[in-house]
């Protein structure tokens, strides 16, 4: 990769777009063979590339990251392999620029792999420690030059330089969640999630541990996070993951403890995050587990996974993202949905089913409307799907 800003067009002429066409013309011919597996009408002009994280040290868990490829048309997957010599990963990412994947290594001595993708296939170009315990999520700096994740066990977050080449450098920086104290029941911090703002002024981390987002400012010559805010949830709230409104105004948290989702008014020039009312997740009595909440890029629709319910919960997103009114739940197609993510296009939505190793497609209609793509893919201990 040449030494030209993140994003921009390369001197090859692949901008992400085109790396990603690329990527998914060779996955195509990879999948070649199982082709026939495919339900009738499916064209390989559609297929593009998907990579599933999962432990490996768990029982029935993967031996890497699972490799395969999808049907952008009918939502069908067809796997092509397991990248080996990645442990854990867990979660996944890739790099704007579409050429690098990154993985969490979720183990006690945390690391964070990088993977060149590349026509020609995945290539594994080394790992890095997070200065932390049980990293479960991570993210890229829309700069391209910064590497995000968050320390699960350690309550603790961290910064890695991003080469040119999309390997990682040292750990520029490490900031351990220390106060406010621990929520009830809980033994310590424990940092879930790690994400920029859409302005890329602030980067924002959730604990679940200690009930709070920490709003930072990032050094971008120097990598080093600075807080300069917190906002706390109610105690025993148990914030997992946030999702920004395309507008930048908002975000929504998914709690996991207290089975609510919050609305979060958000002012990119402080950085500061104020949570509002609890809100009910459409699963009823006692707790769902709630993981994840994704957004359309309209800002009209909002999708939760709700693991312990096995549904996906679909909002109506209305006062230009203030306000979040709930309209059903569907089935999420498998056993303890802990991920869901979008396509490119957002034609199709996919869940990662941890508990029944599999991943399930929907068809996603103009009202939000959820609709299952066909038998679920067999993958094990599928903890994360990323589509490209």
């Amino acid at each position: 990769m040449t030494g030209e800003h993140y994003g921009q067009r390369t001197a090859d002429g692949w901008g992400r777009r085109g790396f990603i066409g690329a990527l998914a013309a060779t996955a195509v011919a990879a999948s070649v063979p199982a082709a026939s597996a495919a339900p009738p009408g499916r064209s390989p002009f559609r297929t593009r590339p998907l990579f599933l994280g999962t432990y490996t040290t768990k029982p029935g868990g993967g031996a890497g990251i699972g490799l395969a490829t999808y049907d952008e048309a009918t939502g069908h997957i067809t796997g092509t392999g397991t990248l080996t010599g990645v442990p854990d990963p867990s979660y996944l990412c890739v790099h704007p620029s579409g050429r690098t994947l990154y993985a969490v290594n979720e183990q006690e001595q945390g690391a964070v792999t990088a993977i060149a993708l590349s026509p020609s296939g995945p290539e594994v170009l080394g790992a890095r420690g997070t200065g932390g315990a049980g990293p479960c999520q991570l993210s890229v700096h829309p700069s391209g030059r910064w590497l995000l994740s968050a320390n699960y066990l350690s309550g603790s977050v961290a910064v890695h330089p991003v080469q040119p080449s999309g390997a990682l450098g040292v750990l520029s920086d490490v900031v351990t969640h220390s106060s406010p104290p621990p929520g009830p029941g809980q033994d310590g911090p424990h940092a879930h999630q790690i994400v920029t703002s859409p302005d890329g002024g602030h980067v924002l981390a959730v604990d679940l541990g200690n009930d709070t987002v920490y709003s930072y400012r990032l050094d971008a010559k120097k990598g080093k996070l600075t807080q300069v805010s917190y906002a706390a949830l109610r105690p025993g709230a148990g914030p997992r993951h946030l999702t920004f409104h395309p507008s930048g105004r908002y975000a929504y948290l998914a709690n996991e403890v207290d089975n609510t989702v919050v609305v979060c008014a958000y002012d990119p020039a402080s950085g500061r995050l104020t949570p509002g009312a609890p809100q009910p997740t459409g699963t009823g009595e006692g707790t769902s587990y709630p993981a994840q909440l994704l957004v359309t890029r309209e800002g009209t629709f909002a999708f939760l996974a709700n693991r312990g319910h096995n549904s996906l919960t679909r909002y109506a997103i209305e006062a230009g993202g203030a306000r979040l009114r709930l309209l059903d739940t569907v089935p999420a197609g498998g056993d303890f949905p802990r991920h869901i993510a979008f396509s490119p296009s957002q034609r199709l939505l996919f869940a990662a089913h941890q508990k029944s190793s599999s991943v399930s497609v929907f068809h996603v209609g103009e009202s939000g409307q959820l609709r299952l793509a066909g038998t679920p893919f067999a993958a094990p201990v599928a903890v994360c799907a990323l589509p490209l």
